[in-house]
């Protein structure tokens, strides 16, 4: 952490600028991160930044920002998962354990700090942004690059080097109400990049006879549940990862053992993406995994993750994409997919359909709802923090 003088001739006024160190490799001997080699990412590929506005006669950096940024870093270290540009964290709670409106991070790159190639890899340098909670559900229902642009353009919610104030009071949209227009129109034409969330949710199968006590999430050979195997979670990561451009045909992939469009190649066998959990590990014949077909759904989220379900909906669905939950606490998935995306083992004739414990639900564009039966449950209170899961094109 030190202190940043800034740039006058663009307006930026002095900071204090935090850095981390150790999410990329910084040994090249695995004892911390497996070598890759030299073109892959070094690590997990990145470390992470903060710029907070320096306060009239601070002389020294406050210290809440790397315990921010140690929080972040103890995620990716045991989930594996790892941050891109536009993410977001939903945090609901002053990041500075004040009073303050800004309760939410944006992530985006360092305007200073360029992607740097290491004898032991290549590392990004991801930017801490806080936000309001109004600005957090913008980029949820739209996109983080343009809230973030907008962000840019307000000097006072943080300028072109997207400076954090804790002390701001109002929102950008309070401070120039036309900017939410501009979201509104983005948001119609172009709906949400938002593909999908870590969340807590569950699924239940209605149609299963009660006497039938088979986890519904799972397929049971002899009495050993079936999890979710590596090469179905590298089909929901890999939907993910890709999303659905706007320009292009909307596509889920097939489910087979080929990655596609050459992503992750180069990645560390120990290293996850959004989507796959600790026990994907377990060696599960994919032949073995059958697609069921099921005749009603019980659907359970958390409150947060529940209150996204309108973002789906319009921000997605009605666009011709998906929108996918994945379950922070296991293999559980569900992903509400649009008819004619390619890939999907959901159809009209089988709105509901299973495999493994990933569910899809269909949605018929043509007659704009949800088809067949189901019920939504939120699951108490419970609010962990969302962190989003978006196309590696937007």
């Amino acid at each position: 952490m030190y202190r940043n003088v800034g740039n006058p001739a663009l307006n930026v006024p002095e900071h204090w600028h935090y850095v981390s160190f150790g999410l990329s490799d910084l040994y090249g001997d695995n004892r911390v991160h497996e070598f890759t080699g030299t073109d892959g990412p070094s690590g997990f590929g990145f470390e992470l930044t903060f710029r907070l506005k320096r306060e009239t006669g601070e002389s020294a950096p406050p210290t809440w920002p790397a315990e921010l940024m140690q929080g972040l870093a103890r995620y990716v270290f045991q989930s594996e998962n790892t941050f891109c540009s536009g993410d977001h964290v939903s945090w609901h709670s002053p990041l500075d354990n004040s009073e303050s409106r800004i309760q939410h991070m944006l992530l985006t790159e360092d305007p200073q700090m360029q992607p740097v190639q290491t004898p032991f890899g290549v590392v990004t340098f991801l930017q801490i942004v806080g936000v309001c909670t109004e600005e957090l559900h913008a980029a949820q229902q739209w996109n983080g690059q343009g809230i973030l642009e907008l962000l840019r353009t307000v000097p006072v919610a943080g300028g072109p080097w997207l400076i954090t104030d804790m002390r701001r009071g109002e929102t950008i949209f309070e401070i120039d109400p036309h900017l939410q227009e501009r979201v509104d129109k983005g948001i119609e034409t172009d709906g949400s990049n938002l593909s999908g969330v870590s969340a807590k949710c569950a699924w239940d199968d209605l149609s299963r006879p009660p006497e039938d006590d088979e986890d519904s999430r799972s397929i049971c050979i002899g009495t050993q549940p079936r999890r979710l195997s590596g090469k179905d979670t590298e089909q929901i990561r890999e939907t993910l990862r890709r999303g659905l451009e706007i320009n292009s045909k909307p596509v889920l992939p097939p489910i087979n053992a080929q990655r596609q469009n050459g992503l992750n190649h180069d990645r560390a066998p120990s290293r996850k993406d959004s989507l796959e959990s600790e026990s994907s590990a377990a060696i599960i014949p994919h032949e073995l995994i059958r697609t069921r077909q099921l005749e009603s759904v019980h659907l359970k989220f958390n409150q947060e993750s529940g209150a996204l379900i309108p973002l789906c909906l319009r921000g997605r669905l009605l666009h011709g994409r998906h929108f996918t939950y994945k379950s922070i606490t296991g293999d559980t998935a569900i992903t509400f997919v649009s008819t004619g995306v390619e890939g999907a083992f959901a159809t009209e004739e089988h709105p509901y359909a299973a495999h493994g414990p990933w569910l899809q639900v269909i949605y018929s564009v043509s007659k704009q709802m949800l088809l067949g039966r189901w019920r939504l449950w939120f699951i108490g209170s419970w609010r962990p923090p969302i962190l989003s899961a978006r196309s590696a094109s937007t």
